[in-house]
């Protein structure tokens, strides 16, 4: 029997270019036979959580990654494409980084993307990337027939990734592709790297891709009856099983073992539903909640120094850990509101407004 793992897959979470929903994903990955998916949304982790308890529920294991768009310091060419798989917690922590900073510092018109300088081997580590055929910049070089620009990227990401860079190849139906497969499998023969097949997922069936048009359509502006329109995606890239990408790799059976090898390689575990609260700077030889227990004391003495000690709440909340969060917030409304208020016999009154 065919294995294979689908490891590039966009949910209605990437909000711009799929209908999958993950319950139905999950239910049909593993009605397939197949142990392993991916979800790789764009630019975003919205679906995690929902896809990974869906999919331990159901006996598949879930592997959480992300597709980024890369884009060139000073350049002013359309970013290119590049898939990252978490292996482990090192990799989770590593690619939630890279999509903040994404959202933080990499905006433009409102698209948010990775610049290239910011994947470095300390950055990237715990993680698996795939070139993202031709949307990629090695598959772009390889469309144009540029092998040296490929080399030369193919190069820059071996530096970063080392032997967890995967050369990507598809078949969906795109006129360039037979010339890029050939000269993929070309590349990764004389440089000793690894292909991989996906079917860049974005519906479960061939019957959604009309449903899959039309919400593409909202996200451009465009109309579905627009002969114009550009059409960026098509029939084929819905949930193949194993045996139709077996068929459809028959010259290339190492992309397929490749793409089950990831899964394998990939063992990210998440521990949900427990508190993860940062630690708030105390002065040594104080835990958090004696260090509040001063502070309230110090703060209740100088507000109100006229009012017994007996009368000052210096016991406050602490049993639920929240110790740093009372301590954040006093810095901040310390700040916010010291000009706004005075002191009098019954308590703080407000004088002005902000």
């Amino acid at each position: 029997m065919a294995e294979f793992a689908h490891l590039r897959l966009h949910t209605e979470y990437s909000l711009i270019d799929s209908v999958v929903r993950v319950e139905e994903l999950v239910d049909a990955v593993a009605g397939a036979g197949m142990h392993a998916v991916a979800v790789t949304d764009q630019n975003n982790l919205f679906a995690m959580v929902k896809f990974y308890r869906a999919a331990l529920a159901r006996g598949v294991k879930p592997i959480i990654g992300v597709d980024l768009l890369v884009r060139e310091a000073g350049e002013r060419q359309q970013p290119s494409r590049l898939t990252l798989l978490c292996q482990s917690q090192a990799g989770y922590r590593n690619i939630t980084r890279l999509v903040s900073r994404a959202y933080l510092e990499g905006q433009q018109r409102g698209i948010p993307s990775v610049e290239r300088s910011w994947l470095s081997r300390e950055s990237v580590d715990g993680l698996i990337a795939l070139s993202c055929a031709t949307e990629g910049d090695v598959g772009r070089a390889l469309v144009n027939a540029r092998e040296r620009d490929a080399d030369r990227a193919l190069d820059q990401w071996l530096e970063v990734f080392d032997n967890r860079f995967y050369i990507e190849l598809q078949r969906v139906g795109r006129p360039e592709e037979e010339a890029y497969i050939a000269a993929s499998v070309s590349l990764a023969s004389r440089r000793g790297v690894p292909v991989v097949a996906t079917n860049d997922v974005r519906f479960l069936k061939t019957d959604d891709f009309e449903s899959h048009e039309a919400r593409v359509c909202i996200h451009d502006g465009a109309l579905l009856a627009d002969s114009g329109r550009q059409r960026r995606y098509t029939q084929q890239q819905y949930l193949r099983t194993p045996q139709e990408m077996a068929a459809l790799f028959a010259d290339v059976p190492e992309a397929l073992a490749n793409s089950v090898c990831i899964a394998q390689r990939c063992s990210l575990v998440l521990k949900l539903g427990e508190a993860r609260l940062p630690q708030y700077p105390v002065p040594e030889g104080l835990t958090t909640a004696q260090f509040l227990r001063v502070e309230s004391d110090r703060g209740c003495s100088s507000a109100w120094p006229q009012w017994p000690a007996s009368r000052r709440p210096v016991e406050p909340t602490t049993t639920s850990g929240c110790a740093w969060s009372w301590m954040s917030s006093a810095r901040w409304a310390s700040r916010a509101t010291s000009s706004l208020w005075r002191t009098s016999s019954a308590g703080p009154v407000r004088t002005a407004y902000p």
